[in-house]
């Protein structure tokens, strides 16, 4: 019994290779690739790593503990990076804060608009009431007493 042989023309290699490519479009339209590696990947690779080494030539202790500090200054980094936000967060609260009462402008598209703060909403995403209308705190541009 002899085995059957599956061999494409060009032609038909070139079809093949055409649906591929488009079936792949399809799947990546709206992804957006990430240029940087998170904890999650890290922790994907090491695991990858610990399984597929061989059992015969274990992974150096050295390598090891070399690659846990960087998870571990890793970790710390992405700390660090929420603290941040949360205090850029809290200083723009606090500016926004301290324009009640005083007038400032605002630009809202081509438009400035100008007037004394009556209101300040508080939180992530700090806006300011002037006019009877709200704006956010990342609009406004000048600060002044009149």
């Amino acid at each position: 019994m002899t085995g059957i042989e599956w061999t494409l023309s060009p032609r038909e290699k070139a079809e093949n290779d055409k649906i591929a490519r488009d079936f792949n479009k399809t799947l990546n339209q709206g992804r957006i690739p990430q240029q940087n590696l998170g904890k999650d990947d890290f922790l994907k690779i090491l695991l990858t790593q610990l399984s597929y080494q061989d059992p015969t030539a274990p992974m150096e202790d050295k390598e090891f503990i070399a690659q846990m500090a960087q998870f571990s200054t890793l970790e710390q980094m992405t700390g660090m990076a929420a603290d941040f936000a949360k205090l850029t967060s809290m200083i723009k609260s606090s500016e926004a804060s301290s324009a009640l009462g005083r007038h400032v402008d605002i630009i809202d598209g081509e438009n400035v608009i100008q007037g004394a703060v009556m209101a300040v909403d508080r939180g992530d995403f700090p806006a300011v009431m002037v006019n009877g209308a709200a704006y956010s705190w990342e609009q406004v541009v000048r600060i002044y007493e009149e």
